[in-house]
């Protein structure tokens, strides 16, 4: 006798065998008790969820000879052609192969018949959504308006594919995934019936990896019968069998990611590759590892088993990890995680990248602060523009004060002091009578106009106009550099934000309110007590740590500037001297150079080029 996989075995016969679908069975049952039999159905959800089983059941609830009924006795004709998938009045169709204009009017064809043996004639099209646009078509207005006793019913797994003319004139019920606990009772159910030695941790490894479809969590259950023996199926066999890595493998290498310490996280893929695990799995299981951090770190015990599926001691060692990591890290590891997936999988070295990305992640603490940099980089040199940083956060423009250069010190015409290089720059007294060619070129260097003090003394550069907020942004600064705890100051740059900070009150804000939760106690919360401490010389600091408020940005200031500006050195005032003689070959040289004025029209000068020639007065 021919082996019957498991999945076609345990097949369910009755609605009440159905897993989930509580609110399909509820509604099916009350069609057929109320004898409110609909001419269409559409049936629509993710693979292995009960489709095409339910439709069957529906068939043989209405067709068997004890019916319409919600418990089919199974032992009538009808009923055992269904399950034998022998009906003469159930009609299977696969539209995959069947989806041409002519499959549809073979149908059409044959929808005019009366059923032989049974109550309705049923059409059950799977995969309804292959259907050519053609052949919807054709299908349209005997779906609307079909013969007595004709139902159609239809099951795809990609609805949006189906016309919305053909969705308009069905019921459609959408099936869910089934939930991971309603599997793991199933597949127990079934590996105590057949005798299948397996534990409750592979079970729920094994629903894990079936993503809500019971089909395919049978499948893999009967693929492991076969490892039966004196030991029970445990969660390594599984993972071997479909070449996962382990949870001890996964926290291995994560640890020294987390820690920064390459070297070994190269040993370890090493290890991890030659045992013949694919580089695309390798990264896959371990972004599937970093979300289960992520979830502890952030989430409540409550729900974390929930989220994770993971066990105590699995639980404890990514609880202990989290100390060493903050939630930041783990998402640009998340991250760099999925853009080396991309690469891996479009690459002809795929093990070259696969070292590359290890080495990248595991250099985590580097890559931060260097990210940080250039963050502070972009903000220092972007003036008041905006910067944006790698989680798509925009910061605060940073207004950066423009320095304007000193003017030009122009000396008084009357006492000059010109040495050989200056004199051809062809500077004009206040006797000259003509502009020279370098005056024309500077208009501020012309003779006759009376500058004032200020043009002749070589002043300091002018100070800036203080910037709102530039005193709270240094002493942020100072304050950052005084945290002692790295994992800390990281938390504060990226999420941090100061309002206050003055002697008697210091108002820091984070944007959310989960890592608010993380300094408003603990050693963070001490770390920053600390630094306030040491900031401004005292030990009873007033720290306040709360959420953004409309009104923070008024009530930046601070009233104690940490570090005092140095005064720049005042430059004396020297009266240049000039001897008479000089001011006398000065005097000659720009009599000399001097030009008379043109003020000729262009039309003028075009036709003197042309012909070089000159004006004639």
């Amino acid at each position: 006798m021919n082996y019957i996989p498991l999945y076609r075995k345990y097949r369910p016969q009755k609605l009440e065998e159905v897993v989930g679908q509580e609110h399909i069975k509820k509604a099916l049952k009350n069609a057929i008790e109320l004898d409110k039999i609909s001419h269409a159905y559409l049936f629509t959800g993710p693979r292995g969820t009960g489709k095409t089983s339910t439709a069957r059941i529906f068939a043989k609830s209405l067709n068997c000879k004890q019916g319409p009924t919600i418990t089919p006795c199974g032992v009538c004709e009808n009923c055992i052609d269904i399950t034998n998938s022998t009906p003469m009045d159930v009609i299977e169709i696969d539209a995959a192969s069947n989806r041409k204009v002519e499959d549809a009017q073979n149908i059409l064809e044959k929808v005019m018949y009366a059923p032989v043996n049974s109550r309705f004639k049923i059409y059950i099209i799977d995969e309804v959504h292959m259907l050519s646009t053609t052949a919807f078509n054709a299908l349209l207005k005997t779906l609307e308006e079909p013969p007595k006793n004709v139902i159609f019913i239809l099951a795809t797994t990609e609805v949006h594919k189906v016309l919305d003319t053909i969705k308009s004139r069905c019921q459609r019920f959408d099936f869910k995934r089934i939930t991971t606990d309603d599997i793991v009772k199933h597949l127990r159910f079934i590996a105590d019936s057949e005798k299948i030695n397996i534990t409750d941790d592979a079970l729920f490894t094994i629903a894990k990896n079936s993503a809500g479809g019971m089909r395919d969590s049978i499948a893999l259950l009967d693929q492991l019968s076969v490892l039966d023996g004196e030991n029970a199926i445990s969660t390594d066999d599984i993972n071997n069998l479909l070449g996962r890595l382990s949870f001890d493998t996964l926290n291995s290498l994560a640890e020294k990611i987390v820690n920064s310490k390459p070297q070994e996280a190269i040993e370890d893929l090493e290890k991890i590759y030659n045992s013949g695990n694919e580089p695309v799995q390798i990264l896959t299981n371990l972004m599937d590892y970093l979300k289960n951090l992520l979830i502890v770190k952030n989430c409540r015990k409550e729900i974390v088993f929930e989220l994770t599926q993971a066990n105590e001691a699995q639980l404890k060692a990514l609880n202990a990890q989290c100390e060493n990591i903050e939630t930041h890290q783990i998402v640009f590891l998340i991250d760099k995680c999925s853009e080396y997936i991309k690469e891996l999988k479009l690459t002809n070295n795929p093990r070259l990248w696969l070292e590359v990305a290890i080495i990248d992640l595991a250099n985590l603490t580097e890559n931060t602060k260097l990210v940080e940099l250039q963050n502070r980089l972009a903000r220092l040199e972007g003036g008041a523009a905006s910067v944006q940083n790698n989680y798509g956060n925009v910061s605060k423009p940073v207004n950066v004060a423009v320095f304007k250069t000193a003017p030009t010190p122009v000396t008084k015409p009357e006492v000059m002091k010109v040495d050989k290089d200056e004199k051809s720059a062809g500077l004009v007294s206040k006797s000259s009578p003509g502009v020279d060619e370098q005056s024309s070129r500077h208009p501020e260097l012309v003779s006759g106009s009376q500058p004032d003090k200020s043009d002749n003394d070589f002043s300091p550069m002018p100070k800036s106009k203080p910037v709102e907020g530039a005193d709270v942004l240094a002493a942020w600064g100072q304050l950052l550099e005084l945290i002692a705890s790295p994992p800390t100051r990281a938390l504060l740059k990226q999420w941090g934000n100061p309002v206050k900070i003055t002697a008697e009150e210091t108002i820091l804000t984070m944007k959310s309110e989960i890592f608010l939760n993380q300094v408003q106690t603990g050693t963070k919360k001490q770390a920053i007590v600390d630094a306030v401490n040491n900031l401004f010389g005292q030990t009873d600091s007033n720290i306040i740590i709360r959420l953004p408020q409309a009104g923070d940005d008024a009530v930046r200031q601070v009233t104690a500037a940490p570090v005092k500006p140095k005064e720049k050195p005042q430059v004396k005032e020297v009266e240049p001297v000039i001897e008479p003689k000089e001011i006398e070959e000065i005097k000659a040289e720009v009599k000399k150079e001097t030009k008379p004025v043109e003020i000729y029209s262009d039309n003028v000068k075009m036709v003197m080029d042309l012909f070089d020639g000159k004006i004639i007065d």
